[in-house]
């Protein structure tokens, strides 16, 4: 069981221009007392065939984490265009928000981002060169990919003071998550409604 479970990610100001900072409120709970902060990330994927191209838009630790309920907006930069291939910034791509305990990613929600141009005549008529000005980024929010990710939230040091690296078991639990809610049981591949 997970020493923190995610309530619900509710993202703002969505559909909103390419160019606007992401705003996403996150609630969640604590079911165990941790002494290290929680890294929260969010991704974007410049590329699908080449992961060179992700960008971490934003990085934060919070914490101290007690027992509880937590909530917070979490806001990051847009991508930097210039770092993503001309050909892929109008389309359908993803981003990805995560949480990491002490290194270890525990969960992973993921969204498609459909980029296109705001005016109907750019659509039809797409300029030679992407007009980043006049993008539009939609993030489909309704239908996030949930992942979760088994860790020891309490982990022993050896003699040494290291920490044990994960066992070669640890696979994801995936889930697939219906409307803005996000998982409600640890079992893989739960319908939750």
């Amino acid at each position: 069981m997970s020493a923190v479970n995610i309530k619900d990610v509710t993202v703002l100001d969505n559909p909103a221009p390419f160019i606007d900072p992401f705003q996403f409120e996150i609630s969640y709970e604590c079911l165990t007392p941790l002494k290290d902060d929680l890294e929260w990330k969010l991704i974007y994927v410049g590329s699908a065939e080449d992961e060179t191209y992700d960008q971490v838009l934003e990085s934060v630790f919070v914490g101290p984490i007690n027992v509880g309920n937590y909530r917070f907006v979490f806001q990051a930069d847009p991508p930097d265009p210039t770092k993503i291939q001309e050909e892929d910034i109008i389309g359908v791509t993803v981003l990805l928000l995560t949480c990491s305990y002490q290194g270890q990613e525990f969960v992973r929600v993921g969204y498609y981002i459909n980029n296109d141009y705001d005016d109907e005549q750019l659509r039809e008529e797409p300029p030679q060169k992407v007009l980043i000005d006049k993008v539009q980024r939609n993030i489909l929010a309704d239908k996030p990919r949930v992942t979760k990710f088994p860790i020891n939230f309490n982990p022993v040091n050896n003699e040494n003071g290291e920490q044990p690296c994960p066992s070669p078991e640890h696979h994801p639990t995936e889930m697939n998550v219906k409307g803005d809610e996000l998982p409600c049981s640890n079992q893989p591949s739960v319908e939750c409604s």
